[in-house]
């Protein structure tokens, strides 16, 4: 390492364990308030017990999964000398920091769902810090392992990898850290199917009887499935969102280094710089994601436009000096073209607050688009449905013209405002991808809010708080909503971003393998060109990725139709799991006498066990062919088909990904707007209609369309993994 980049690395371990320390602070703090009544804490450990022993089955499949991943790299790396002998171990780390920033996450918010329900008997403002302070936790744990584990492999490659050329010893180091995604990607592909399928299938069921069927209010505790809806929100959209997104912040920084790498190959000094740099703006952003949390507080009796403006708040003072202090980065890093690399970060905060903003418009029930699905609820639940289907496919316009422009400016800006210089402008790409994601820590912090709102009100309800609480934690929950869906565009924002850093990042994998196989020359059109000094353009040409060759156009088509597929896959695995729990609730209403009087109390954990074993069963299919489709592609049709392959997942399942998130999000509140007392309010048929809407948004929201942008990242990760089996073995 080298002079001034030596000293700025350690502001990278140094943020890591700063965020782990505040994490620590939240969580006390968290945990000093009261739980409340002892009925209060009952129903906590109910949930809370439900999603351990929920989050204990999944590890054990993932574990076996992983063994026998581990095994496989192990062999191609030291029994066939196409792959890097780093990456077993790289992979089981990656998967491991995943895990364990979920299961972190979840822990706090099945604790904080009572004490924020017990808060909110005091005032909103109270409910509301306890909620987002403890989602805050799994913000800084997320990013606080990401950059540890980052720091920590660089640190460790650095001292065992000896090259004598710091150019070439600097990519193999960025390169090997780059697979540890696979990891990562991995374990949140298995958190989000599984407990997408688990959620969904105890929300359905609870809804479609309870609600529709037997009239009574959400999280009733005569409802047997409400406690299995619960711990879902927990192990979905806590533990599930929090594997998801440490493998898209840690696969931005990684993926930017490695084109940092290629794009100063010639220039060590300014190549350290280019390596550096995403590591440290994610370490500053992680800094002032600390101070953008204390800045979140509200008052009593506000608008819900107000409660998001309390949210935003935190979140805008961390973007707006994120943007400062990235640019006395560049200043003191000394990197070429500070200046546009700087404009590229910008653009990737901007485009990030864009497509959260877009995604409000659609699925808050502040703006017209859902509030016009509520209003089609008065002609029954077909018109909910259309409605929802015809918004979530009108809300896919913006985000894709938003990052569209945003890519395209963020590439112009590094490259020097013209298309040739590939090297930087997808550099620029990547650093805007990580400026997106830079500000993580705080804005996770909103996400994982959501479900420890929407538990805190379902506390209330089963505890029988009184009209003034249940009113509070419905105004935190219906921002939850809010919250929720807007983090989901911006996760899937940032995996566009991601997965075009990566799909070139897979480019300088395919050198790597190359070199491996002793191959120190490619014929680039009618020349020969060296290896280690040969281009993106030049390895296109080399492997004749032109939408005229038929592997190309194949893999595009797998490609876009692996998206569909797996949505196909996981929305019916929702469907039979939900048929069985509609089932089993049916039948405990019709056999335990007294339920719907409150004189028995249901079976909860039979529904959690049909859940548990549902989203078990089910997962396991759509997120192991997320693995076995680019290996197969890409020993048939070799680097054309996986380039064909990466292309056509990434822009349908980016699309299906918005339409489904913002879908699902505003028949969500549509229902709530119905709920808050419009259109008949609680009972009515409009209010029928709206939850059967909602019911049919449930997957496509939490399940399907989150899950997508995993699938996107997965595939390029196993791509990037498994280059060096596919320049050697390919059939075609």
């Amino acid at each position: 390492m080298l002079g001034v980049q030596n000293n700025l690395f350690w502001v990278v371990p140094s943020s890591a364990v700063i965020a782990l320390i505040f994490a620590l602070i939240f969580f006390k703090q968290m945990m000093k308030n009261s739980e409340g009544t002892e009925r209060m804490a009952e129903i906590a450990a109910h949930v809370r017990k439900g999603a351990m022993a929920y989050l204990k089955q999944q590890y054990k499949v993932v574990i076996i999964v992983f063994i026998i991943l581990t095994i496989l790299f192990a062999v191609m790396a030291y029994g066939f000398d196409v792959q890097n002998r780093w990456v077993p171990f790289a992979f089981l780390t990656g998967g491991f920091f995943s895990g364990l920033a979920g299961f972190f996450g979840m822990k706090t918010a099945t604790y904080a769902s009572s004490r924020t329900a017990n808060a909110a008997r005091n005032s909103l403002n109270s409910g509301l810090r306890v909620a987002f302070r403890s989602g805050a936790v799994m913000g800084l744990v997320v990013v606080g392992l990401a950059l540890f584990d980052i720091s920590l492999w660089y640190v460790v490659l650095n001292l065992l990898i000896k090259n004598g050329d710091p150019a070439r010893k600097m990519e193999i180091i960025t390169t090997t850290m780059l697979t540890f995604g696979m990891g990562a990607s991995t374990q949140a592909l298995f958190a989000r199917v599984g407990g997408g399928i688990y959620t969904k299938a105890a929300d359905v069921g609870a809804d479609l009887v309870g609600k529709v069927e037997a009239g009574i209010p959400e999280d009733d505790p005569r409802n047997p499935a409400t406690i299995a809806d619960n711990v879902g929100d927990n192990v979905g959209d806590v533990a599930g969102m929090g594997a998801d997104l440490y493998e898209s912040y840690a696969g931005s920084i990684l993926a930017t280094a490695a084109l940092g790498t290629a794009a100063f190959m010639n220039n060590p000094k300014m190549q350290a710089s280019a390596v550096f740099l995403p590591m440290i703006i994610g370490a500053v952003g992680t800094l002032l994601s600390i101070a953008g949390i204390f800045a979140v507080r509200t008052r009593e009796d506000i608008s819900q436009k107000k409660l998001l403006g309390a949210l935003s708040r935190g979140t805008n003072l961390s973007s707006v000096l994120i943007m400062v202090l990235a640019f006395i980065v560049l200043r003191v890093l000394k990197i070429e073209n500070y200046a546009g690399i700087w404009l590229s970060i910008i653009v990737g905060l901007v485009t990030g607050w864009a497509i959260g903003k877009e995604t409000e418009y659609f699925t808050s029930a502040a703006y017209k688009p859902t509030q016009g699905i509520a209003s089609k609820a008065e002609t029954g639940a077909a018109t909910v449905i259309i409605s929802g289907i015809g918004t979530g496919m009108l809300s896919t316009t913006f985000p894709v013209l938003t990052i569209v422009i945003g890519t395209t400016l963020a590439y112009l800006a590094a490259a020097g405002w013209h298309f040739s210089n590939m090297s930087m402008g997808l550099y620029g790409i990547g650093i805007a991808a990580v400026g997106m994601l830079s500000t993580l820590g705080i804005t996770l912090a909103t996400d994982a809010y959501g479900p420890i709102a929407d538990n805190a009100g379902g506390n209330a309800e089963m505890s029988n708080l009184g009209e003034e609480v249940r009113k509070r934690t419905d105004a935190l929950d219906s921002l939850g909503n809010t919250t929720a869906a807007t983090g989901k565009g911006f996760a899937i924002g940032s995996a566009a971003l991601t997965a075009l850093a990566l799909l070139a990042s897979y480019v300088e994998e395919l050198r790597i393998g190359l070199l491996r196989l002793g191959q120190t020359t490619i014929e680039a059109g009618n020349q020969l060109v060296q290896t280690t000094a040969a281009s993106l353009t030049d390895f296109m040409v080399h492997y004749d990725v032109t939408l005229m060759n038929p592997k190309v156009l194949m893999g595009m088509f797998i490609g876009a139709m692996m998206a569909f597929m797996f949505c196909g896959l996981t929305m019916t695995a929702v469907g039979r799991a939900a048929g069985n729990m509609v089932d089993e609730v049916r039948r405990q209403f019709r056999e335990i006498k007294g339920i719907l009087e409150g004189e028995a109390v249901p079976d909860y954990a039979r529904c959690v066990e049909i859940s548990t074993r549902g989203a078990q069963h089910e997962m396991l299919l759509p997120s192991l062919l997320a693995i076995i489709a680019p290996i197969t592609i890409g020993l048939i049709f070799g680097v054309p088909g996986v380039m064909g392959l990466l292309t056509g997942v990434l822009s349908s399942g980016f699309i299906l990904a918005v339409f489904m998130a913002n879908s699902g999000g505003a028949w969500d509140n549509a229902k709530k707007y119905i709920e808050s007392g419009v259109l008949g309010g609680k009972g009515s048929e409009a209010h029928k209609a709206a939850v059967v809407g909602d019911t049919v948004g449930d997957p496509f929201k939490d399940t399907s369309g989150p899950s997508l942008n995993i699938l996107i990242k997965l595939m390029a990760m196993v791509s990037i993994v498994m280059a060096g089996l596919t320049v050697s073995w390919t059939l075609l």
